[in-house]
């Protein structure tokens, strides 16, 4: 028989809503346990979950509670608003071979106010960005093949991220994959209701997106796993 899909619950979506008017280490500490059966057990099901499954879909992707659940507690050292807790829950999906946040992965969040899932590159340094770019320079027909596919549109739109207003320095202005080369974040994302967390359809359909955006993971990553 097989298992039902994890998923979230009415429960964690009143609880997120709860702490973004309570965010004080007083009240999530009396509502710890709350956070522990309604936040973290969930999400840590999900995890698990998704190791088995990705190894049919990605198996390069690592899924492990300790690797890919993000803190619930905020980095408020250099940061004007000292709430101590996000008030949205994060999992990322780092590729084998690389550190947690080089190269591209998959990833989700979900809160009240919405569900993104998908994944890609976010902000490289600059030498990885370089040889990302190189990689394009050289192989765009194979990121068009892609990210201008019918499935890729339909799914996410287009291929999005933070970019250049000029070609970067090192290729030339009328180069084929110009606007591609302008890019310094690869992402492709599909979002969601936040009340989609807690819906039966959530987990499959988070399996669904991971599968459609690893061939651009596994492009993006191509030059750095060599």
């Amino acid at each position: 028989m097989a298992k039902p899909a994890p998923r979230f619950s009415v429960e964690t979506l009143r609880f997120l809503r709860a702490l973004k008017r309570n965010n004080r280490r007083e009240w999530f500490n009396a509502h710890r346990d709350d956070y522990e059966a309604y936040v973290r057990r969930p999400m840590t099901a999900i995890v698990e979950r998704l190791a088995e499954d990705f190894r049919a879909v990605a198996p390069e992707l690592v899924a492990s509670p300790k690797v890919s659940i993000y803190r619930i507690y905020r980095d408020t050292r250099f940061s004007e608003n000292k709430t101590p807790y996000k008030t949205h829950v994060a999992a990322v999906f780092p590729t084998r071979g690389l550190l947690k946040h080089e190269g591209a992965g998959a990833y989700f969040h979900i809160s009240p106010d919405g569900v993104w899932v998908g994944g890609g590159m976010y902000s490289p340094e600059p030498a990885q960005l370089h040889v990302v770019r190189e990689h394009i320079a050289s192989n765009v027909k194979q990121l068009r093949a892609i990210v201008e596919s019918p499935g890729f549109r339909r799914q996410f739109g287009k291929l999005d991220g933070q970019k250049l207003q000029r070609v970067p320095r090192g290729f030339p202005r009328d180069h084929p994959a110009a606007e591609y080369l302008k890019f310094r974040s690869f992402l492709a994302g599909a979002e969601f209701p936040g009340t989609f967390a807690a819906s039966p359809k959530f987990y499959g359909t988070l399996l669904t997106v991971f599968r459609q955006v690893t061939p651009l993971t596994r492009f993006l990553n191509a030059p750095l796993l060599k």
